[in-house]
């Protein structure tokens, strides 16, 4: 999963959302877009000093799970019983073979700079996410494909910025909603197409701030919404 790759996937979930190419870098999509996600962060195997990425980073020490099953391969993780006078001995033991896992990845391909990855293919900089595809940003996502800089997601595809929701596709900036398409910022509706800042609604199509439109005012608001959404960043 080159950055090359990981930009050709921005570069389709642009089009299908707004119709426009992407004209970020991934370091400033990662600020624009993914600012308040919860991602992996850069750390160092205290073993081979090598950078690796991890969910966790409060415990300092740190292994990636390849060398992790390298070392419980050629070695093991035993170590030879030592007398123990006190609890601070155990303590001591405890922290000479205690390290954070890092990188676990499961059944995948392509996954870069993550943790925590379950059945999933080419997958960037994301954690906690399973059986999903084309994954960019993205923290505990699961049946998606096509994300980026989403949240607590499941069954989604070609979404910007969509937190805890459900069934949603080609949209910007959704939260808690369900089976919501082609829209912007919609917050706790279900059942909506082509409506942008919209709230508590449902069954609803080309309605702007819960208000309802003709079709053809609908996608004349949307061009200015679309430009001020790539162009404010």
């Amino acid at each position: 999963m080159t950055d090359e790759k990981t930009l050709k996937i921005v570069q389709k979930i642009f089009l299908a959302v707004f119709g426009s190419s992407n004209p970020y870098s991934l370091d400033e999509i990662l600020k624009l877009f993914a600012f308040d996600v919860h991602l992996p962060k850069e750390v160092h195997d205290s073993i081979t000093g090598v950078a690796t990425w991890a969910d966790s980073v409060s415990s300092g020490k740190f292994i990636t799970n390849e060398n992790m099953a390298l070392k419980d391969k050629r070695e093991g993780w035993m170590v030879p019983k030592r007398e123990i006078h006190s609890l601070t001995d155990i303590i001591s033991l405890w922290d000479a073979i205690n390290f954070t896992t890092t990188e676990r990845v499961y059944d995948s391909i392509d996954v870069v700079q993550s943790d925590t990855i379950y059945r999933c293919q080419n997958v960037y900089r994301s954690t906690g996410c399973s059986d999903s595809t084309n994954l960019i940003f993205c923290d505990s996502c699961t049946h998606c494909e096509y994300l980026l800089a989403s949240q607590r997601s499941g069954t989604c595809s070609f979404c910007i910025r969509t937190d805890d929701s459900k069934d949603c596709s080609n949209c910007y900036s959704v939260i808690c909603s369900n089976k919501v398409r082609n829209s912007f910022f919609i917050q706790d509706c279900f059942d909506l197409d082509e409506c942008m800042f919209c709230a508590h609604i449902a069954s609803k199509r080309f309605c702007i701030a819960n208000m309802q439109f003709e079709e053809e005012e609908y996608y004349e608001i949307k061009k200015v919404v679309v430009s001020w959404i790539l162009n404010s960043q």
